[in-house]
């Protein structure tokens, strides 16, 4: 699909987050862009502390902006916002957060978890309604509406996620943005979850933003992947075009790190490392290149020469 007849549902804008203030200041997330089209699975991938959630808790306006801008239908969604426009972000924008257990209040019933948001913005007409809602959501994730009138630690891990999955699709969302959602689940339950975002995905036409840090699930979900690195974008492309010709070597580093389930190919792997010491920028300074059709890298001249004539050769 040409990028003339996808929609543009979300864009993000050389976006700055900073924690603190003074000389206690950190730069989170240094001036990334990209964009998320209706429909598809956007991919943010890097290890622990490199900015992911952060990205995602940015656009939810849990964080704040420092600088560049998020806009949602073209619409600014950063910053100061009208009261309207804050309220149907709420409603559009939904978050699965990655812990099952410590996202649901323990003391309330399933009932009133997932009928929260409704409450909130008071988007039932009547009891009745409200609990025909809160039990099409529980059949949705494959849970029976009597679940209900249960506790949280009454469920297991895998149904806890269900509950925190069809919390947000009560709300109707657009834009779900599914931070780790299967990290803190047994394997065995990761692909059973992993099949229902898909499922619902294609019944409700939704569009995720979903964050991990194992790159052998972005494979199997996303449609395109960008690669974060210390609060920086260092690659981006389609997910097939990604794995076949990665370019930039912390990317490299990352895809060499996947274990190979034959034990033979296991122990022959080697595991690249990153040392971005060795990337010298003091005169020719690192930018955002599009190498080829929807394929991104930080790098500099030097570097884009390098890759470009790595395409040639493919």
């Amino acid at each position: 699909m040409s990028e003339q007849t996808r929609e543009k549902l979300l864009e993000v804008k050389d976006l700055h987050v900073v924690f603190g203030k003074g000389k206690r200041a950190f730069e989170a997330i240094k001036g990334v862009s990209f964009d998320i089209y209706k429909g598809e699975t956007f991919g943010l991938v890097g290890e622990s502390g490199s900015g992911k959630t952060t990205i995602g808790r940015a656009i939810i306006r849990i964080n704040e902006v420092a600088s560049g801008e998020i806009r949602y239908h073209g619409e600014r969604i950063s910053g100061k916002i009208s009261k309207e426009l804050d309220h149907e972000i709420v409603h559009k924008i939904q978050m699965i957060f990655q812990d099952p257990m410590a996202s649901l209040n323990e003391r309330a019933k399933v009932d009133y978890i997932v009928s929260e948001g409704l409450y909130n913005l008071n988007t039932f007409s009547s009891e009745e309604e409200r609990k025909r809602i809160v039990s099409k959501a529980l059949m949705d994730v494959g849970l029976p509406p009597e679940f209900a009138t249960r506790f949280p630690h009454e469920f297991s891990g895998g149904q806890r996620q269900r509950i925190g999955i069809a919390r947000v699709l009560v709300m109707q969302p657009e834009l779900i943005i599914a931070d780790e959602p299967i990290s803190a689940l047994d394997v065995s339950i990761r692909a059973q979850v992993l099949n229902l975002l898909a499922d619902l995905q294609k019944e409700y036409g939704l569009t995720y933003l979903f964050i991990a840090h194992d790159l052998s699930v972005m494979r199997y979900i996303t449609n395109r992947l960008a690669v974060i690195h210390k609060g920086r974008l260092v690659e981006l492309a389609k997910t097939e075009q990604l794995f076949e010709h990665p370019m930039h070597p912390y990317t490299k580093a990352l895809l060499s790190a996947i274990p190979q389930p034959d034990p033979l190919i296991e122990r022959k792997r080697t595991v690249l490392t990153y040392d971005p010491a060795c990337h010298h920028y003091e005169n020719d300074p690192p930018a955002w290149i599009e190498l080829e059709e929807d394929h991104f890298v930080l790098a500099n001249e030097e570097e884009a020469t390098e890759y470009r004539k790595e395409i040639e050769v493919k």
